[in-house]
């Protein structure tokens, strides 16, 4: 399995979820863990999803994903599992 942390962050509007979680459906990407809140406004959604089946590479699928964030307004980034652990372990 292939693991990889997607964070969205920005002013709540209504579908962010439903065009993020579409475009990972669309593209074959499984979520299996997510988390989102919402403070003062602000939108914050964390989520750990499975590459392996994905129809597109990684450096696509990042470009796709920061690409539909500026369309709806937020950021979307997105990190290797292994990357992600390296950098936030004590």
């Amino acid at each position: 399995m292939k693991k990889c942390v997607i964070t969205v962050v920005g002013n709540d509007t209504v579908g962010i979820i439903a065009k993020v979680c579409t475009y990972l459906a669309d593209n074959g990407i499984n979520i299996l863990d997510i988390s989102q809140t919402i403070v003062g406004g602000l939108f914050n959604m964390m989520m750990i999803v499975d590459i392996s089946n994905a129809k597109t590479d990684f450096e696509d699928m990042n470009k796709s994903l920061e690409s539909l964030g500026q369309d709806i307004g937020v950021t979307v980034k997105c990190q290797r599992e292994e990357i992600f652990d390296m950098m936030h372990r004590i």
